[in-house]
């Protein structure tokens, strides 16, 4: 990774700063801050990556769009025996699904089906079996006309046979109706819910750990050029800590929002447009954990970059938050039922879990209150730790430190 670094703007600082930052000015951080988030906007990487992404969330949804609205045409071979049927079935398939059209093809016989079946002009062919009818395709049946086929039989046999056995066709299907219900919502929804969470909890691993990187690597090449020297000489320590989380967190929060609002509106163009009440709230949530949590992560990213002296020390002191970060993707995908409720509790796994809970619509609505005030609490532990750490190893160009080595640094 090349880091550039850019001057800093001391003019800001107060003339009697004395090494240390004592005497330097309350919002130094704000420079650090500006200094962080232009450095990222004209970097070409970095926009073009944005862009690129912005492309590929457009294209997903275009590509939903149009095969939502896409019509299915299927040609039903049948003989003229057989014609009533097949319109029947036509007839049925289309009233289920305005996107489904059956056409029914008159063929002379089964050489003359098959036959069909193999050049493609015909799809399937219905036609009488020797214990109700068979629908026979060249290699496959699509499960769409495979269903339509299977519903506009029965209703259309199934009076026939009450008739024959004089009966009438609610008396001899009393008792056999199956209703579904479901303890946790609709199914459907928790289906987009589930799919809704995974890319949500894939872009906050992205966006944290391409930030993060970035973070640490700014650190690094800072310290290795001998410039923090300098810039600690002017502003705190502490200040210098901030404006860099602040600033990145910005960033990743505007690319987040970014992303959020194309996709809401390229929402409204798929099938999926009656749920964007639901996205809108899960959006939300998704939000104020993605801050919280993207803070926690920023602080320990920095620390990362503290403890090493240069670029190729990061793969090491990085190895304890990429196995973290790790664990919190994979909890995307791997965790399910109770293990995922109590994990959604848990700092930092809460920070990608509970939205994806939230977006299933299985949490109660007090669940990612509680939640997001444990992921306060501990991300003010962490920065508490986290900022003794940065400055006990900011310093230190010695070599790698270790965590514990720098908690026991002396200031």
């Amino acid at each position: 990774m090349t880091i550039t670094t850019h001057p800093v703007d001391t003019t800001a600082a107060s003339p009697g700063a004395r090494p240390g930052g004592q005497g330097a000015p309350d919002r130094a951080w704000t420079i650090v801050a500006r200094r962080e988030i232009t450095a990222k906007l004209t970097d070409r990487a970095f926009l073009v990556g944005t862009l690129l992404t912005t492309v590929i969330v457009i294209a997903i949804l275009v590509i939903q769009g149009i095969m939502g609205s896409r019509t299915q045409t299927f040609t039903m071979a049948v003989t003229s025996a057989d014609a009533s049927m097949a319109n029947a079935v036509a007839r049925a398939a289309h009233a289920t699904d305005d996107k489904v059209v059956i056409t029914p093809t008159t063929v002379a016989g089964q050489s003359a089906a098959e036959a069909a079946l193999r050049d493609g002009t015909a799809d399937v062919w219905l036609h009488r079996g020797a214990d109700g009818w068979v629908l026979t395709g060249d290699k496959e049946v699509d499960s769409t006309l495979s269903t339509a086929t299977v519903s506009a039989v029965r209703d259309v046999v199934l009076p026939q046979n009450a008739a024959a056995a004089g009966t009438s066709e609610a008396a001899l299907t009393a008792g056999s109706n199956v209703t579904k219900s479901l303890l946790q919502g609709d199914a459907a929804r928790q289906d987009f819910g589930v799919g809704l969470g995974i890319i949500l909890g894939i872009l906050f691993y992205i966006s944290s750990m391409t930030f993060g990187m970035t973070l640490a690597g700014s650190v690094v090449e800072e310290k290795s050029s001998r410039i923090v020297e300098i810039i600690t000489t002017k502003i705190p320590v502490r200040a210098l800590l901030t404006g860099k989380i602040l600033g990145n967190a910005a960033l990743a929060f505007a690319q987040m929002a970014l992303y959020a609002v194309v996709g809401l509106v390229g929402l409204t163009f798929t099938d999926y447009d009656t749920y964007l009440p639901s996205v809108s709230s899960t959006l939300g949530w998704f939000f104020a954990f993605f801050v919280v949590g993207f803070l926690l992560l920023a602080c320990l990213w920095a620390v990362v970059g503290a403890l090493s002296s240069r670029q190729e020390d990061l793969q090491s002191t990085a190895m304890p938050v990429t196995m973290l970060m790790l664990v919190m993707y994979l909890g995307v995908f791997f965790l399910h039922g109770t293990a995922l409720t109590v994990a959604s509790y848990i700092p930092p796994l809460s920070a990608i879990l509970m939205p994806l809970r939230v977006a299933q619509g299985v949490a109660a609505w007090w669940e990612p209150l509680v939640a997001l005030g444990l992921l306060l609490l501990a991300a003010a532990a962490v920065v508490a730790v986290a900022e003794r750490l940065y400055r006990r190893a900011l310093l230190q160009t010695q070599g790698r430190l270790s965590w514990r080595q720098a908690w026991n640094t002396a200031e």
